[in-house]
């Protein structure tokens, strides 16, 4: 299995779309996926990514100081980390909150915001992807703005069909969302990832590195995607057929440390995650992140974060932040 698809399917995505706009020229707002947003869909999920299919006209679209993107008809643009950008037919307009636009479904389906001057149209379709690992060392390295064609490459064909059919029934209010299309979402976003990774140079030692040798990919797969196991560096290189001396030499020589103190920092800092973003038990986090007692998950967050895992969850998130993984 391609070792990007691998590790994108640890991130176990979900998400909805939420928002149908119709802009008129001359336009330009202020966006970010919000809690809210999504809160009506599901649990609000750690990290969020946010998405935007262009199904008629196009759009300028741009994140703080980066050059702008023009999104076609028949396009998806997608932000791994929801950076706050700002979308329209010029951008030299001072922008609108996207917030103070929307206007609620009465009926329980898609909000809708109708917006601008009245000239040439563009129809927007807004929707959010979503995973509980939002440190995930692959948001980090992907850009701010990933766009795709939706007829584009291995998305050609039955993905571009299915994406217009369900964005044509949404218009003609024959259906109130659409998990078709967030499927759809979470499969071309895939498929931006791996066409990003195609692209990338080889990197000589760090995770991107890891990444793009196969082998090591599997074992940060298997890390990520079952990070409550309790993996030893023997089971890891069982399962990639390698003696368990060359596994942790290759491995080392790219991560640039140990399997296990890579096992056991991403587990330090899935609990990190939980602890801030959740109230579920201690004993609960210790349990899932693969900790087999309470005291055992508090001595080992102590060494690492200099506090207790209950002091730390009370700090402010300001405090937390400025003291991780020391």
């Amino acid at each position: 299995m391609d070792a990007w698809l691998e590790m994108l399917q640890t991130l176990r995505l979900s998400g909805a779309l939420f928002l149908e706009a119709e802009f008129s020229q001359p336009w330009c707002i202020r966006a970010q996926v919000a809690p809210e947003d999504c809160s009506q869909f599901a649990p609000v999920p750690g990290h969020l990514i946010a998405y935007h299919y262009v199904v008629a006209g196009e759009m300028l679209l741009q994140v703080a100081a980066m050059p702008p993107v023009r999104v076609e008809s028949g396009a998806i643009v997608v932000l791994p980390r929801n950076d706050p950008h700002v979308l329209g037919s010029t951008l030299a307009r001072r922008p609108v909150s996207a917030d103070a636009l929307i206007q609620p479904s009465p009926d329980g389906g898609l909000a809708r915001i109708v917006h601008g001057g009245g000239g040439a149209r563009t129809q927007v379709l807004c929707g959010f992807l979503g995973c509980d690992t939002p440190h995930n060392p692959l948001f980090c390295m992907l850009p701010a703005v990933m766009v795709l064609g939706v007829a584009d490459g291995a998305s050609a064909g039955w993905v571009e069909s299915s994406f217009r059919f369900a964005a044509a029934e949404l218009a003609a209010n024959r259906m109130k969302s659409s998990p078709v299309l967030a499927r759809l979402a979470e499969l071309l976003f895939m498929e931006a990832v791996r066409r990003f990774a195609d692209r990338l140079p080889p990197a000589p030692a760090g995770w991107l590195a890891g990444m793009q040798d196969p082998r090591i990919a599997r074992a940060l797969a298997l890390l990520h995607g079952d990070p409550k196991r309790c993996w030893t560096t023997d089971d890891l290189a069982a399962e990639l057929g390698l003696s368990r001396s060359a596994f942790a030499e290759r491995f080392r020589r790219t991560l640039g440390e140990p399997p296990m103190r890579y096992r056991a920092r991403q587990r330090l800092e899935l609990a990190a995650q939980r602890l801030a973003a959740s109230q579920d038990p201690i004993a609960r986090i210790a349990y899932d992140v693969g900790y087999e007692s309470e005291s055992a998950f508090t001595r080992a967050f102590g060494r690492v974060y200099g506090t207790s895992p209950a002091a730390w969850r009370r700090q402010p998130a300001e405090t937390r932040r400025s003291g991780a993984l020391r």
